[in-house]
């Protein structure tokens, strides 16, 4: 707190009016008297004292504080009508919205009305009276939560002193570090600052330099940004890697004899060829009746992480694993991960399993769940399975075959199985589709480096029929585990992945979207609305408009997250869903594990306010993760294209703004813009309608979907932008 001085002026009665209500609305249940308020604001001279009684009376009298008995005072209650509590979205102008829970629209700040709060804090707002059409607009009263103290950004040394510039857009103002708190940053470095104080008088937070990240533009410091950015770490802990290594993971007699034993039944993973850890694996068996007996088995990480350890705490905190271009940011260490939680071929490894007898219409006959114990028979990759499927031949030829010998010949039984399940895989999928889930097979861009993490070109992964097999057999546990517990009586707690019904008006946009490339959607009841999702998606397949309009149609749809209120799952078209196939990868997973053994040993419900509470601390992780995974992608893109600088490409069209149009070029998925001033033909403006900007002198136009010559212009590994200048229209 501030503390004032001998000698208060005009500036200094601000200070204590400040205080005053700092202090009441730190407690707005409490009263105080002036003695404990002077107290609380470090005022000790009796003429500041004098000015403070003078400020609490005309604040009385201005009814903005309340005297609730005599010569102690409180905060005014506040109006639900007029002061919210939100969450900070800060635009790249310095401005804000507040976006509130329940309210329809957001809530307009300016940036001088921004109080001091940053991206993604959660504060109160007061919201002003709403003018005949003008949007809702307010000011900030008070940070509840700071969404983060740690940020990056770029040091700028001084001789006594140093300022540190965020990279992150959102970020108005820069952090000025004391001589003492510099850490040996270098100027230009990029650095971690933590935020220790924004005093009242001070232009600029006051900050720590707590880590050095390197130069910018190198390639680990920027990764290394990336994480830091979303408060991602990027090690272990020396105190939690010593723990894990010191696991017995050795298979013992007296566990295995707690388990159903299935090391004798055929068992295979399917992977990619550069998977490290394999934490699923399928196992086959013909039954006498005709009938299959198809095991989903599941690295049993929840024998190994026991709760309450520091090791369940650090996998809790992650929440997820994070998949960056060059490296994955595993949730466990490696001792579990890649290897006692790995079912590697010919390894006894203790498992969680869904084992389920199927007939040959994909009918499901009966269920069984529980702790096993496996030995898979053999480690594929998708692209060897693919061969199986396509070709029904038993041997590997040498180029796609993922061992060192090269090609090889697969046991008939494996190639049996193989084939079976496929056959049942695409029934299975058929089934979901007819029943109105929608099918988002969206392009996943993907990077071919060299030993220094360096692009050397850009492929697309795709999802073929090995993919489609493990995802629905997958999908098969995972709905059958959340259907097993949610339908018991009374209700126990439990965790759902739930996707709620998309949003009308999105889809209304989407819809106005599409339409210029002579698509619609039927929007007469939700069955007819999945099913032309479905079309669309199917009739944009190798078209110029395809990943523009898989992006929007995604974008369109609600986020999926983790809870404990089950509202069914819209895009997968199941009344019930959870994940429990990826413990390794996925804290929610190792959530589901525990639950449902604990309600197999006959357990009560657990507490739902405990588990709703972990439900929202691991979306929200899985959002972080998925923001760093999208930059580390934005940011290898960024690098191939300042590779190709001379290149000529053609790209579609895929956002229209008032400030440029952005350009996705077709060959690599890479996007950036052209900025409307560097278009010098004509001066352009932005058409909402339209989706366009145009022309005011020429008429011409440049549309959202329409397909350009575009070139390198700049590029930005720093802040990651890229770049273009706008060539022509493409023919």
């Amino acid at each position: 707190m501030t503390k004032i001085k001998k000698g208060t002026n005009n500036k200094d009665r601000n200070f204590i009016t400040k205080g005053i209500f700092t202090v009441l609305e730190k407690d707005p249940s409490e009263s105080f008297n002036y003695k404990q308020i002077a107290a609380k604001l470090g005022i000790t001279d009796a003429n500041t004292r004098n000015i403070l009684v003078k400020r609490l009376v005309q604040l009385k009298e201005k009814k903005r504080i309340l005297e609730e008995s005599r010569g102690k005072y409180k905060a005014v209650a506040r109006s639900s009508k007029t002061y919210h509590t939100g969450k900070v979205d800060v635009t790249s102008k310095g401005n804000a919205y507040i976006v509130i829970e329940g309210l329809d629209d957001d809530v307009f700040i300016a940036s001088n009305k921004l109080k001091k709060a940053f991206h993604r804090d959660i504060v109160e707002v007061y919201i002003f009276p709403r003018r005949k059409g003008r949007k809702l607009e307010g000011e900030i009263t008070r940070i509840i939560e700071r969404d983060k103290t740690n940020f990056v950004g770029i040091v700028q040394l001084q001789k006594n002193y140093a300022f540190v510039t965020s990279t992150d857009f959102r970020m108005y103002t820069d952090f000025f570090i004391p001589k003492d708190k510099i850490n040996n940053a270098q100027d230009g470095d990029k650095v971690i600052v933590k935020l220790s104080d924004w005093p009242d008088d001070a232009d600029s937070p006051y900050g720590e330099i707590i880590e050095v990240l390197g130069k910018p533009g190198e390639h680990n410091t920027e990764i290394h940004s990336i994480l830091a950015e979303y408060g991602l770490p990027y090690q272990f802990p020396l105190e939690v890697e010593s723990y894990a290594n010191k696991i017995d993971t050795s298979i013992k007699p007296e566990e295995i004899a707690k388990r159903r034993d299935m090391r004798d039944t055929l068992t295979f993973t399917i992977d990619p060829k550069d998977a490290k850890d394999f934490d699923d694996a399928l196992s086959f068996v013909k039954l006498e009746n005709g009938n299959y007996e198809i095991g989903i088995h599941i690295a049993d990480v929840s024998h190994y992480l026991e709760p309450d350890t520091i090791l369940d705490d650090e996998a809790y905190q992650r929440a997820t694993s994070v998949y960056l271009v060059d490296r994955v940011v595993p949730m466990l260490p490696e001792v579990l991960s890649n290897n006692a939680c790995s079912l590697r071929p010919n390894e006894e490894k203790y498992t969680f399993s869904a084992v389920f007898e199927i007939n040959e219409q994909a009918m499901l006959i009966n269920q069984w769940f529980g702790r096993t114990v496996t030995n898979s028979n053999e480690r594929f990759a998708y692209e060897e399975a693919q061969h199986i499927i396509e070709t029904g031949e038993n041997t590997i030829p040498e180029a796609i075959s993922i061992r060192e010998s090269g090609a090889y010949t697969v046991d008939d039984a494996i190639v049996e199985a193989t084939l079976t399940l496929d056959k049942l895989a695409k029934i299975m999928r058929a089934k979901r589709m007819k029943a109105g889930a929608i099918s988002f097979d969206k392009v996943e861009v993907r990077f071919s480096l060299d030993e220094n993490s360096n692009p050397e070109g850009v492929y697309f992964k795709e999802s073929k029929d090995a993919n489609k097999l493990i995802e629905e057999f997958m999908l098969l546990a995972n709905r059958k585990v959340a259907e097993f517990i949610g339908k018991q009586k009374p209700e126990k707690t439990f965790i759902y992945r739930v996707h709620d019904e998309p949003n009308e008006e999105k889809l209304a946009n989407l819809n106005g979207i599409i339409s210029r490339f002579g698509h619609k959607l039927d929007f007469k009841s939700k069955k007819s609305i999945s099913e032309s999702l479905n079309q669309l998606l199917e009739d944009v397949k190798g078209k110029k408009e395809q990943n523009l309009v898989d992006t929007l149609a995604i974008r369109s749809m609600s986020k999926a997250i983790y809870t404990t209120d089950n509202i069914g799952h819209y895009g997968l078209a199941f009344d019930y869903y959870s994940h429990f196939t990826s413990p390794i990868r996925r804290y929610p997973d190792v959530m589901v594990h525990r639950l449902l053994q604990h309600y197999l040993d006959g357990g009560a419900s657990a507490k739902q306010e405990v588990y709703e509470e972990k439900c929202k601390h691991s979306s929200d992780m899985e959002g972080l993760a998925s923001s760093a995974e999208r930059d580390s992608i934005k940011y290898m893109q960024i690098k191939f294209m300042d590779d190709h600088k001379d290149a000529e490409f053609v790209g579609v069209i895929s956002g229209v703004t008032e400030w440029g149009i952005y350009v996705e070029i077709v060959d690599n998925k890479c996007e950036g813009m052209v900025r409307i001033r560097d278009i010098k033909d004509d001066y352009y403006t932005y058409d909402e309608k339209s989706y366009s900007i145009v022309g005011e002198r020429t008429k011409k136009s440049y549309q959202l979907g329409e397909q350009v010559v575009v070139m390198v212009k700049s590029t930005d590994l720093v802040k990651r932008h890229l770049d273009f200048s706008l060539l022509r229209k493409a023919e």
